[in-house]
């Protein structure tokens, strides 16, 4: 089919069409950066032709060459047939306007702390600028680690993982971005690299994904670090064992924050006598907890 409709699909139109036809023939799932099949469909093509990325219109009607046909269906194929996410054939994932490169070495960023990084936390920090220090836990690509300093101009950043893998992709978005002087790569199980360091402000992404869950994901997300994913039965074992440690590694007035999927009624049960403050998100107030350090267990 492939060989057949690179003599066929003569313009960009014409292969968009067929990309997008191919993805809802294969039933391809969609959760990494697009929701629907023509908006990853016009992204991939758009990419892989070197185009703007928000220019679609006025390169609709082009003719491709043969060998720009070559490429855009080898790599519509590799979707279809390796369910791999768009992100890792792109080498590159699009987080709160920020770009970051990504291959299977870390999960395709995705964070709602991302959005409460862009209000610098707002209205849980009067003063960005009194904020000094930042330990962004599970960092994978560093993505969030990289807002922080964005967010937070005179803080330093720990950036922790306890894949070496991870942070050698994170090593590569901190020097995209020129931040080697302000974020530090730690290679460590949680806090155990940071034990002597104290923080104004945590924030974590860490893996929530629960058994039986992770027994039925579609095979886009099979393709990610299950290291990154997996946290126990309920989802919640990388998330009470921050709850546990976090008092200790945050100053006095310090924040927590941590992303937690859709575990809230599992987290509340499990701990119902903490006060958690569920912040605002895009997809709703379910997703995210504040903890101020005296209200940590």
């Amino acid at each position: 089919m492939f060989e057949q409709a690179q003599d066929e699909l003569l313009t960009l139109r014409d292969l968009l069409r067929f990309t997008v036809s191919r993805y809802h023939e294969a039933g391809l799932f969609f959760g990494h950066g697009a929701d629907n099949a023509w908006d990853e469909a016009a992204y991939l093509l758009l990419h892989s032709l070197h185009l703007p990325l928000d220019r679609l219109e006025p390169f609709l009607d082009a003719r491709l060459t043969s060998d720009e046909r070559r490429v855009v269906l080898r790599i519509v194929e590799r979707r279809i047939g390796e369910r791999l996410p768009v992100a890792y054939l792109t080498n590159e994932a699009w987080l709160a306007d920020y770009r970051f490169y990504v291959d299977q070495r870390v999960i395709v960023p995705r964070s709602f702390i991302a959005e409460l990084l862009r209000e610098q936390l707002a209205p849980w920090i009067d003063d960005p600028e009194q904020v000094s220090s930042v330990l962004d836990l599970c960092t994978g690509s560093g993505c969030l680690a990289i807002l922080a300093a964005h967010a937070f101009p005179e803080a330093s950043i720990d950036a922790v993982d306890i894949s070496p893998d991870a942070l050698a992709v994170a090593g590569r978005n901190v020097a995209d971005y020129q931040l080697g002087e302000r974020i530090r790569l730690v290679e460590s199980d949680l806090f155990a690299g940071v034990r002597d360091r104290r923080y104004d402000l945590i924030v974590s992404n860490p893996p929530y994904v629960k058994a039986a869950s992770m027994a039925a994901l579609p095979a886009e997300y099979r393709r990610e670090p299950e290291l990154a994913l997996a946290s126990g039965e309920d989802g919640l074992d990388l998330t009470r064992a921050i709850l546990a440690a976090a008092r200790k590694q945050l100053k006095p007035h310090g924040l927590l924050v941590v992303e937690i999927g859709h575990n809230r009624d599992e987290l509340e049960a499990a701990f119902p006598d903490t006060p958690f403050t569920w912040l605002d998100t895009s997809a709703g107030d379910q997703y995210v907890f504040l903890l101020h350090r005296e209200e940590l267990p």
